[in-house]
């Protein structure tokens, strides 16, 4: 994938001429402050860019209009450091095209209590002055994030930084490609859903390819490029004696070196970031693409199993949001569960594809039969996911709108080694306890193909759930099943009369 350059947001400061140039070069100096604050913090993925204090309508607007156009921008954080009338807002809010975040900040930490006189209180006015921003973006309808505390508290610049994940999340979905190689698994529903809504809701683009059109692209690797990977993996992996050079399989571990390169130019020549493959459909492939798939997923592709498009780009947006932070993102599946009463547990895999990102220790290449796709034994990456807080997530197509469903989750090592089962897996506890995370996910219709992260957050998934205007349902600490299927009621209401707005 090309290198992306980093991301800007715009801080917009809101003032008023009420308060003489005097008072209004004070506002821009401590603007420019907070500003420095928040790129000093190193919890923002984007660089912050000072603009000049906004006191009128005309320049609100076409300060807004220059943020949608320019390519770079994915985001606008606005201060109201005094009191700007919000009448003067509107128009530029009714113009935004980007995420928005209401910082409620004001200049100072402490009030100096035996200093405070009229002047002060003329300067230091974010208390009403937010306030009265706050009205106008509920008035207006306006989707947004608010944070509240001043830019010296960690927990502040985290908060911000998070909804700026978010927001580069966004700006990827509204310029992503997605490759289809081949078509849906036939008769499933739930990887079904509508390519042309998703494009307008997110902007995402989603075209089939003949499997043989890639098929072309792997028949054409050449021998050097095909040695050149085989050596980086015996270097990165633990490779299983039969793939080592002298292994009677080694043939099969070169076809996967040249599956992987093969799809890796096929996806760049066309300025793909996700992609999908399905096992009813492989063409003149020899092997199911396990390991290509693997370490495509490892350097940031999405990727969906049986034509699963909205999961590939669930995944690609996940990795984007949680950029180079420790911890994994990967493709899933809820696959079966340990039922013990107290201890019940869900294993969670695929045929092969499951990113090595959320690996614990060095990944075993093996090779093994797959009684699926009646092609040669695929060659695959082996390992356990490492423990740790995360999140699965899903994506479910309702018919009148799109549904995003999440569930918080403790990743766990397996209780017992898996010597009989050859495939990347990882094992989770799900909050708040496994018959309310079942019977809510269920009930909430989401899938069985999901994205499993322990980087990103709920407060990020919440938050580009606000940016893209679509349904968000969490399953945490404090889900009851009852209380849900009420929530999943209202919102049907509510999101069926939105689209009349």
């Amino acid at each position: 994938m090309k290198a992306s350059r980093r991301p800007q947001l715009w801080f917009l400061t809101g003032s008023q001429g009420l308060y003489g140039p005097e008072t209004l070069d004070q506002v821009a100096a401590q603007s420019q402050q907070i500003v420095a604050a928040l790129n000093a913090s190193g919890d923002l993925p984007a660089e912050v860019v000072w603009f000049p204090v906004v006191t009128d309508a005309a320049a609100i607007k076409n300060t807004i209009l220059q943020a949608n156009l320019d390519g770079e921008c994915i985001g606008v954080i606005a201060w109201m450091h005094t009191f700007s009338p919000a009448k003067m807002w509107i128009a530029g809010l009714e113009a935004l095209q980007l995420p928005l975040l209401h910082l409620h900040t004001q200049a100072n930490v402490g009030l100096p209590w035996a200093e405070i006189d009229m002047d002060f209180m003329n300067l230091n006015q974010a208390a009403h002055g937010d306030r009265e921003f706050g009205f106008i973006q509920t008035r207006l309808g306006i989707p947004r994030t608010t944070v509240a505390g001043h830019v010296s508290d960690p927990s502040v610049t985290a908060r911000i930084g998070g909804w700026a994940r978010a927001a580069t999340g966004l700006a990827e979905l509204r310029s992503m490609k997605l490759a289809r190689f081949g078509d849906n698994m036939r008769d499933v529903a739930v990887t079904e859903g509508d390519k042309v809504e998703a494009q307008r809701r997110f902007g995402v683009s989603v075209n089939t390819y003949a499997v043989n059109d890639l098929v072309a692209s792997v028949d054409a690797v050449p021998d050097a490029d095909i040695d050149a990977l085989v050596k980086e993996y015996d270097d990165s992996y633990r490779l299983a004696p039969e793939l080592r050079s002298d292994g009677d399989r080694h043939e099969s571990l070169r076809y996967a070196a040249r599956l992987e390169a093969g799809m890796r130019a096929f996806l760049e020549a066309g300025d793909f970031t996700a992609f999908t493959t399905n096992f009813e459909d492989l063409g003149g492939l020899r092997q199911l693409p396990g390991l290509a798939v693997q370490r495509l997923m490892a350097d940031g592709y999405g990727f969906g199993g049986e034509g699963d498009w909205k999961t590939s780009v669930l995944l690609r947006t996940l990795k984007v949001i949680a950029g180079d932070r420790p911890g994994g993102t990967s493709f899933m599946e809820d696959y079966t569960y340990h039922l013990v009463p107290g201890e019940e547990l869900i294993l969670g895999a695929h045929m092969l594809e499951v990113c090595p990102s959320i690996a614990t220790g060095t990944p075993s290449i093996e090779i093994h039969p797959l009684g699926i796709g009646n092609r040669e034994d695929p060659v695959r990456m082996v390992f356990d996911a490492a423990p740790g807080a995360g999140l699965v997530v899903g994506m479910a197509d309702l018919g009148d709108r799109f549904r995003l469903i999440g569930n918080e989750i403790d990743v766990v090592a397996p209780e017992h080694p898996l010597p009989r089962l050859p495939v990347a897996r990882a094992v989770w506890k799900p909050r708040p306890d496994f018959r309310t995370s079942a019977e809510s996910w269920l009930t909430a219709g989401a899938p069985h193909h999901t994205v499993l992260s322990t980087t990103v957050t709920s407060e990020e998934l919440d938050d580009l759930a606000t940016m893209l205007k679509t349904e968000l349902l969490m399953i945490d600490d404090s889900t009851d099943v009852r209380h849900l299927q009420q929530e999943i009621r209202w919102n049907q209401v509510y999101h069926r009369l939105a689209l009349g707005f």
